[in-house]
């Protein structure tokens, strides 16, 4: 199955990935040992050549990291049709031991590789690399992540055989069956359809409060990664639900396939990218007292929080469409 042409590309994008950012790491070492701006020597001119240079690969290799969660999750369901007992990506997914975490370190890698956009944007924006140390350290934290995201892949795809009989969602995102999918298939609907929205209120009242005055900015990134998590989880126990119009199918994948009209790729894509703008917001809130961003990093964190917000409005509009013409009514 390391063939198929799916995994071959997402293989040849992780590593790409990888490699380049081995490659960047190595440097941002030599920056963060290395790095004095007040420095006119040719080792320091060569050094901010040089991080021009590994800013331009990352921001176009982490723009890949970002789209590979997607093909990822389409490759998974794509590759259901193979196995025996499988009916979306969950079955795909449960083909071997590596399936679910490569999934759970894509997820992570493109939430930092998300951040670490930010930060470049907004260090290079600086007319004195203010950020330049930051953005570095954080590359050393993500570049070992995505290094063992490549063994994942790897690992996953090359145990991946078609004779292999899987698990269906419905076995997994049961309240019968033991495990933290059916836990969250457990979630009882009503505190969970609470928790949802007043997640989304309390994000869009103090995104509202930082945008118009500039305050409550780490309230607003908090509350943006909690309901970005409490969504996931509304998925399973209750959204899910809605579209499939059965009370007992609360899969997060098979809102991927033709059947919903695709519909799940632009939900994960709203609140993903939702997410990434939120926590962007508080990462950045440390640093808007520096000379150099004091213009730059107040109207950077507006537009993020008017992103976060529509993607949110987006994501909340279609679950209350589907949850007044569902046929399902959960009591």
């Amino acid at each position: 199955m390391i063939l198929h042409p799916a995994a071959l590309a997402l293989l040849m994008i992780a590593l790409l990935v990888s490699g380049m950012g081995i490659y960047a790491g190595y440097y941002g070492l030599r920056i963060l040992g290395r790095w004095d701006p007040a420095s006119g020597s040719e080792g320091q001119l060569e050094l901010e050549r040089r991080t021009y240079l590994i800013s331009t690969i990352m921001s176009y290799i982490l723009g890949f990291e970002l789209m590979s969660l997607f093909l990822f999750i389409y490759t998974a369901d794509d590759l259901h049709t193979l196995f025996t007992g499988a009916m979306c990506a969950v079955g795909s997914l449960a083909i071997n031991s590596f399936g679910y975490p490569a999934l759970l370190l894509k997820t992570i890698n493109f939430i930092l590789a998300g951040v670490w956009l930010i930060l470049n944007y907004a260090d290079n924006k600086g007319y004195d690399y203010p950020l330049i140390r930051v953005k570095y350290e954080l590359l050393n934290l993500v570049v070992p992540l995505l290094v063992l995201e490549s063994v994942l892949l790897i690992a996953y795809f090359a145990g991946v055989k078609p004779d292999i009989i899987t698990s269906c969602c419905g076995s997994l995102f049961s309240h019968e069956s033991s495990g933290f999918s059916s836990d969250l298939a457990s979630l009882p609907h009503r505190p969970m359809q609470i928790a949802y929205f007043a997640g989304m209120a309390l994000t869009a009242g103090a995104g509202l409060l930082f945008y118009l005055k500039g305050r409550a900015g780490y309230l607003f990134s908090t509350a943006a990664a909690v309901t970005f998590l409490i969504a996931i989880a509304s998925i399973v126990s209750f959204i899910g639900p809605y579209f499939y119009e059965l009370p007992t199918h609360h899969c997060p994948f098979c809102l991927l396939q033709k059947e919903y009209g695709y519909i799940g790729y632009f939900m994960y894509a709203t609140l993903f990218g939702g997410a990434v703008a939120g926590i962007g917001v508080g990462v950045l809130m440390p640093f808007r007292g520096i000379s150099s961003l004091a213009h730059i990093i107040p109207p950077l964190q507006r537009r993020l929080v008017l992103g976060t917000l529509v993607c949110y409005l987006l994501f909340t509009l279609i679950v209350i469409w589907k949850m007044i013409f569902s046929a399902l009514k959960l009591g």
